[in-house]
């Protein structure tokens, strides 16, 4: 079975932008639905945006982006990446939730447009599995 990766960043509507309530509820239930999906993935928040990479098998991914397009939390989704994958950055996490990294602010400060966006995608990424297996 062939394995993706898709990274994204949507812009956060009302309080999921800044609240910890509605932070805990994506979280817990992202957690419960990729689980059974068998998706696993990072979800990162800043100034109003989150940023998401999600792993696992082209139809699961398909079927969760559908549900996320339609997810009234945030709007303007913008794929940023999508990989074929030889194997998980979050294999233990089936929703990792981690603060911004300075790699991720640059991104957002420098805005998604410029050439280089999918590479630094899957560097933030990258360094977030790093950090999330160091303090496992």
């Amino acid at each position: 079975m062939s394995l993706f990766r898709v990274v994204y960043v949507s812009d956060a509507v009302g309080d999921a932008g800044v609240g910890l309530l509605p932070l805990i509820d994506i979280i817990g239930a992202s957690d419960r639905n990729n689980r059974r999906d068998h998706v696993t993935g990072v979800l990162m928040r800043h100034d109003g945006r989150f940023f998401q990479a999600i792993e696992g098998a082209r139809v699961d991914l398909d079927r969760l982006m559908g549900r996320l397009r339609a997810d009234r939390r945030h709007t303007n989704i913008r794929i940023l990446a999508e990989l074929v994958i030889d194997q998980r950055l979050f294999p233990g996490w089936a929703m990792a939730q981690t603060d911004a990294s300075p790699g991720l602010e640059r991104l957002l400060a420098e805005g998604l447009d410029h050439p280089s966006v999918s590479a630094s995608a899957d560097r933030i990424v990258s360094e977030a599995s790093r950090s999330l297996a160091a303090v496992s």
